[in-house]
């Protein structure tokens, strides 16, 4: 019995030195790779602050050339652009070499800290079973980033020869909504004036039929008729989903935190100018009326012949996320008609980060 016991107490003391010489070896190569990634970034440092030296200089010749200041003070500018770059570039080097000391003398630590932080983990009870690690160094500069959009806002149409005036759809009535998701990235390398803005939306348009009238499909043509009955209300819709590309352009505001940078457009103002392509859904004919002092309602699902491929031009005004939008279909509502219908949109616009 004795000799089992002492079998068994060598087993586990064992079992327990592999598992700290494991463990000791795990937290030192987690420790050398958060040490190489450091000093990856400390080659990036001057690089990104020569860059940013370059485009000031630039701007500061472009002040001279328009004669908002004189030579020497553009070269006092220069110079003292010159000597606050340089230092960020000696701070900023300080820091990362101290944070690398602070690793070496203990491995253990931030192997620890490195290791805990994941996006996502299975587990059972307390142990984990399957971990996918993410990189805690921050980029440091972010091109895109992405944004919801959301828009509302009045539709009706324009028709060849006519003004809006004229328009058998209600003003008030007939509006618009789109929802989508969208994308911007910077075009320039060292400045966030320029910005493309794309990304995929659904796009609801509303027409609210005026005098009585609901729409007929007769063969391939699609025209007004007054309904036998007395109206309350009588819509169109058609639902859309369309890629969104604009030219953004306007000033931000850029922040330095040393291991990184980011451009903000909060309360700046902002123009874009672009357009929209994509594909018709679904539209719906709904009619709402009375019969015997019985509220009716009808929805009829067809295509109306309406036009499949919809695009046009769009563009928005504003400051900060909130915009006034305009957008203008350049497809025809109906194919094949007498008299062209287009689309035309106002309203408000909010690309919410």
């Amino acid at each position: 019995m004795n000799t089992i016991i002492k079998c068994i107490v060598l087993a586990s003391l064992c079992l327990i030195m592999d598992k700290t010489q494991a463990q000791d070896t795990l937290q030192k190569a987690q420790s050398q790779i958060r040490i190489e990634k450091l000093q990856q970034y400390k080659e990036t440092i001057a690089n990104k602050e020569k860059a940013f030296l370059k485009a000031e200089v630039e701007a500061i010749n472009q002040r001279l050339e328009n004669g908002e200041i004189t030579k020497p003070q553009a070269e006092e500018l220069k110079r003292e652009l010159a000597k606050k770059r340089a230092l960020n570039i000696e701070n900023r080097l300080t820091i990362v070499d101290s944070q690398i000391e602070l690793i070496k003398r203990n491995p253990e630590y931030y192997a620890a800290k490195h290791s805990t932080d994941t996006n996502f983990v299975i587990s059972i009870g307390q142990k984990k079973i399957l971990s996918f690690a993410k990189d805690s160094t921050p980029k440091y500069d972010i091109r895109t980033g992405n944004k919801l959009l959301f828009a509302i806002g009045f539709n009706n149409t324009i028709t060849d020869g006519q003004s809006l005036n004229d328009s058998p759809y209600e003003i008030g009535g007939s509006g618009f909504v789109e929802l989508g998701w969208i994308w911007s990235t910077r075009v320039l390398e060292n400045s966030n004036f320029v910005r493309v803005n794309y990304g995929l939306s659904l796009q609801w348009n509303k027409l609210s039929i005026k005098d009585n009238q609901y729409f007929v499909e007769n063969g391939d043509d699609t025209s007004l008729a007054t309904y036998p009955l007395n109206l309350k209300k009588s819509k169109l819709r058609t639902t859309s989903l369309v890629v969104p590309v604009h030219f953004e352009f306007g000033p931000s505001k850029l922040k330095d935190y040393g291991d990184r940078i980011r451009y903000f457009n909060d309360n700046q103002f902002k123009i874009g100018i672009g357009g929209f392509a994509g594909l018709n859904l679904n539209t719906m004919q709904k009619l709402k009326y009375e019969v015997d002092g019985d509220n009716q309602k009808e929805k009829v699902k067809s295509d109306f012949n309406t036009n499949s491929f919809v695009y046009g031009l769009s563009g928005y005004v504003g400051v900060g996320d909130f915009s006034v939008y305009a957008k203008y279909n350049l497809n025809t509502l109906f194919k094949n008609q007498m008299v062209d219908q287009r689309n035309v949109s106002l309203g408000l616009r909010w690309a919410l980060d």
